[in-house]
């Protein structure tokens, strides 16, 4: 995203070649049998360094790239990596009932797997994955995100913060730190400004509360040594400023000219920057990135199609009562 506007803005078309070809040589070493890619990669030889597979970290910003880089330049070519990479996900990594608002069974949960096989390898999820609920609002998949957000707002009540590793089958903390990230924050944003249910302002004000009781400071805002005593680090790290309080204030500033400009139409980096839609290129196309694969012309592509949200989803608990206990349940150590 970043490399393609310096492009379009500059006129040489070098730096979002290179951002494209990194990408693509990323996509080209998925799994042959999960179509699945992996937390690391050594890039001198370019094998997956472990064979942990998911959606936390070392990975996540690759699926929120290549759905954003789509919104942002109009590419085909990513939106298609996006969904296929993501059907991926839907069949090795994701747990848990079918719908997220209706059925039986247990809520939905985006494990970590065995790249190879797509085999669950451990309990936990990490902080970082909270960024997935705002990557499927941006996607249109509301009911999924509203299902994805209410499993860690329900770890943050119990915590007052989120811990860096939660492991969802004992029920505890495994790493205790949390470093006042901002995912979570611009989740709860993304769903306020698809669905505008003051639920979410509800959990803004929950967010807001906990940082002022246990991470203020004379001097700014410390990083949490530990969840469960609230004890702090002598440090606050950068982002907290950039992203973390950004999305606290947008949550809450209903007269901001992002929010209120029709004609401002803008996509968030994953560093919490703003940037403008459709950016033009002034270059020919024949100095654009040529990929490798080419695709079949008769291939059909999904349609892409935000879903509708009634009216019980903007006023009512965006989760229905009996699964909001269920998720509360299924991360509480009672």
């Amino acid at each position: 995203m970043e490399f393609g506007t310096l492009s379009r803005l500059t006129g040489d078309p070098s730096f979002e070649n290179a951002a494209r070809r990194a990408v693509e040589e990323l996509w080209l070493r998925r799994n042959i049998n999960t179509g699945l890619v992996g937390a690391a990669i050594n890039i001198f030889s370019g094998k997956w360094m472990g064979n942990l597979s998911g959606l936390g970290a070392g990975i996540d910003s690759f699926f929120e790239y290549l759905l954003k880089a789509y919104v942002l330049f109009g590419e085909e070519e990513d939106l298609k990596m996006y969904d296929e990479a993501f059907d991926s996900v839907k069949e090795f990594i994701r747990r848990g009932r079918e719908h997220c608002n209706y059925g039986t069974g247990a809520p939905p949960v985006y494990v970590n797997v065995d790249v190879t096989s797509g085999a669950m390898i451990n309990t936990w999820i990490d902080s970082l994955q909270a960024f997935l609920p705002g990557l499927l609002v941006l996607n249109g998949d509301i009911e999924e995100a509203i299902c994805c957000h209410a499993l860690f707002y329900a770890i943050w009540r119990r915590f007052e913060a989120l811990p860096e590793r939660f492991n969802w089958q004992l029920k505890a903390a495994d790493v205790l730190f949390y470093p006042l990230r901002p995912e979570l924050i611009e989740s709860t944003y993304l769903l306020y400004r698809a669905t505008k249910n003051p639920f979410y302002l509800h959990a803004g004000r929950q967010f807001l509360d906990s940082f002022e009781r246990h991470a203020k400071t004379r001097c700014g805002y410390a990083s949490l040594h530990n969840v469960i005593d609230k004890s702090q680090e002598d440090r606050m790290e950068s982002f907290f400023l950039s992203e973390t309080c950004k999305y606290l204030y947008l949550l809450f500033d209903f007269e901001n000219p992002i929010h209120n400009q029709a004609s401002m139409r803008y996509v968030f980096t994953t560093e919490g920057h703003i940037l403008p839609i459709n950016i033009t290129k002034s270059w020919d196309p024949e100095f654009d990135y040529t990929f490798k694969r080419k695709r079949d012309k008769n291939e059909v592509y999904k349609n892409h199609q935000c879903e509708k949200v009634s009216f019980e989803t903007s006023y009512l608990l965006p989760l229905r009562e009996n699964y909001f206990k269920q998720m509360n349940d299924f991360v509480s150590g009672s």
